[in-house]
């Protein structure tokens, strides 16, 4: 395995490779690996002759207050993780690489895959998500790239962007990783207390007990979501930021639950936020 933090002799790399025939697999982070990312990594190593896996506190996606300055990072522990998950290479630039003095390119999706959700509560988080996203994939220009299903909106957002700027890139969606107590691996997770920790599992009983009253028979989303933020506003540190039911594919909210409805969740325990989301039928 090799870690590489210049850009040109990345970009190089990959040239070369895919000039060797060979497919590229890649997959995207900020660090701090766990369990979920290493999934992405067991299947990008199935899919690729060169398994690439990207490092990087992306700045431009934190809004104002948010953690970029704490936000876990242990690059030794990262890098000893990839080589055992048989990666063949690390690229690790630092922010001046990719934002040099007097950057000013920037890559939006607009419409109600970003201006809801995620996009409400952050307003300028996909602007730096795609931004990014787009500038690794003409770096390491794979043939597929690999994202975890946690965080459900990016994946939507990734793969219009990717469509619209008709982008050489296959982008696969991978299932959420839960600790054994079904919290949604995040490297974020670290913040909580013990008590916050207990009442984070307030996220995953209410997709569990939605997807239960779903099954049961209701299919009016806003008596689903109604439930679901009684049970999360019980918790004493949580705070729910919003509870959407929406079409999976669109991200538009839906009045009528069917089988491409999809629970989406964001709260704020302490200082910390979490994100999970469910579908809500069992797949014909």
């Amino acid at each position: 395995m090799e870690t590489i933090t210049n850009i040109k002799e990345m970009q190089a790399r990959c040239l070369a490779a895919r000039s060797a025939g060979q497919t590229i697999a890649f997959i995207p982070t900020m660090g701090f690996l766990h369990d979920g990312h290493l999934s992405l990594l067991h299947e990008g190593r199935k899919r690729g002759d060169l398994l690439v896996l990207s490092i990087f506190v992306n700045p431009t996606q934190f809004g104002q207050g948010e953690d970029l300055e704490r936000y876990p990072r242990d690059f030794n522990r990262d890098e000893m993780m990839a080589r055992e998950c048989d990666v063949d290479l690390v690229f690790y630039p630092d922010a001046t690489s990719i934002y040099p003095n007097g950057y000013a390119t920037y890559v939006t999706v607009e419409g109600p895959l970003t201006n809801t959700l995620e996009g409400a509560c952050r307003p300028t988080h996909f602007r730096g998500v795609t931004t990014v996203v787009t500038k690794l994939l003409t770096i390491v220009m794979p043939h597929v790239a690999l994202f975890g299903r946690k965080d459900f909106q990016q994946l939507a957002v990734i793969r219009r962007m990717t469509a619209d700027l008709n982008l050489p890139v296959e982008i696969v969606g991978m299932p959420i990783i839960r600790e054994n107590d079904g919290l949604a691996m995040s490297s974020r997770n670290v913040y909580l207390s013990a008590s916050e920790r207990q009442q984070s599992l307030s996220l995953i009983d209410s997709l569990t007990a939605a997807a239960s009253v779903v099954k049961a028979g209701e299919r009016a989303a806003s008596a689903v979501v109604t439930k679901t933020v009684d049970r999360l506003k019980s918790e004493p540190d949580l705070k729910v930021d919003y509870v959407k039911i929406c079409n999976a594919e669109t991200l538009e909210e839906v009045d009528e639950i069917d089988q491409k409805s999809v629970m989406l969740l964001a709260v704020k325990i302490g200082k910390t936020r979490l994100i999970d989301n469910g579908l809500l039928m069992e797949q014909a």
